[in-house]
């Protein structure tokens, strides 16, 4: 792939290229302080010079002392909220003298482009296409929605000390396809991003960009801006060796660990819906008073809500013990039988914004440590 340089004072004509394409573009903004996912119609509404805090059950915004554009890690929302909607009408029906009348509820399917997307982000966006496209039951809305999508990813140059990305191989530098792929680079008074392109579509805008040519120093600036972030996971708290979890987990589900953790969790199900793979929904239907008019809704539902396994004669998991130990041992585990990968990307979204703090690379190396005193003793 060809490297280009742009200007970061020329990143607005990107926007304004992509959104002259047909789509309109969602990108990171600075809200209610937090970076989080919205409509952007300018550069001006990236959270330009900011970045982010993030540990257990901690999340706050600061002032760089750069004019970084991306120069934080992922916030409370992912790009899940824009493909598998958290309420969406999936129909209505009405009764009347000639019978029941039923209409499907086809939502709208807009153009859409995703501006600074993460190596970790779009390895859960391919997961979640895997679940709703790939799988043997499709979401016909998700189908549309992610056929309509133009991706900017950006590679990742510093990381939050809740990431774990490289413990999962899903970052820091974008591996999967995408329409446009750029680096950030800021080193003194230079401000540029590295674009590359392996699509038509992205091909089609970068012809339309003040760009040059890149260099093997370019490029070389690239590279070490992408290893910072490499070097602050592999030196952070989270990095752990991710090879043997399906199996570990398998020999553990008994562990004492999971009535320790059990103590802690609070069910309150932040992790999954901030979760950027996490796809359980439940269904509500609602009736009018008069009994003739009827709509059902889909939306985002959660392992650890208490109705989510009940069935006639009580709740499958009826616990917060099970209720954890089902949530990471699907996402570590079981989701390689059923999906042929890990169901985590490494983003650290569940620690973050857990409100006691729980950290399910701590809980990993927990269950690790009880097994290796029970095998070799204390």
């Amino acid at each position: 792939m060809q490297d280009y340089v742009l200007q970061a004072r020329d990143l607005d004509i990107l926007i304004q290229v992509v959104r002259a394409e047909g789509f309109e573009v969602m990108g990171p903004v600075l809200r209610d302080n937090a970076i989080v996912y919205d409509a952007i119609s300018t550069a001006a509404d990236l959270p330009q010079g900011w970045t982010d805090e993030q540990e257990k059950g901690t999340y706050r915004v600061k002032r760089r002392n750069d004019g970084a554009y991306f120069g934080y890690a992922v916030g409370p929302h992912s790009w899940k909220k824009f493909l598998q909607l958290p309420h969406r009408q999936v129909w209505k029906a009405r009764s009347n003298n000639s019978g029941i009348q039923v209409a499907e509820i086809v939502d709208e399917a807009p153009q859409l482009a995703f501006l600074g997307v993460r190596s970790c982000e779009m390895h859960a966006i391919a997961i979640q296409d895997r679940v709703f496209v790939d799988g043997e039951y499709q979401n016909d809305s998700y189908t549309r929605r992610r056929s309509n999508i133009f991706m900017v990813s950006v590679n990742c140059t510093s990381a939050a000390a809740s990431c774990f990305c490289t413990s999962m191989d899903t970052g820091p530098r974008v591996t999967l396809p995408c329409d446009l792929e750029m680096t950030e680079v800021i080193e003194g008074e230079t401000h540029y991003f590295l674009v590359g392109s392996e699509s038509y579509r992205g091909a089609r805008v970068l012809q339309q960009l003040p760009v040059v040519p890149s260099t093997q120093e370019h490029e070389a600036k690239a590279e070490r801006a992408v290893q910072n972030a490499v070097r602050q996971m592999e030196k952070g708290p989270r990095n752990f060796d991710s090879t043997d979890l399906k199996e570990l987990l398998y020999r553990n589900y008994e562990s004492p660990s999971w009535d320790r953790v059990a103590e802690r969790c609070l069910s309150c199900a932040n992790c999954t819906m901030a979760c950027p793979t996490c796809f359980c929904s439940t269904v509500e239907d609602t009736t009018d008073l008069s009994g003739t008019y009827a709509e059902r809704w889909e939306r985002w539902d959660s392992c650890f809500t208490a109705d989510f396994t009940y069935i006639t004669g009580g709740a499958v998991r009826p616990d917060t013990r099970t209720r954890y130990r089902q949530w990471m041992t699907h996402k570590l585990a079981t989701w390689h039988d059923q999906f042929g990968s890990s169901g985590c990307v490494g983003c650290g979204r569940c620690i973050t914004w857990c409100p006691v703090g729980i950290d399910l690379t701590e809980e990993v190396r927990k269950i690790r440590e009880l097994e290796k005193i029970n095998r070799e003793g204390p």
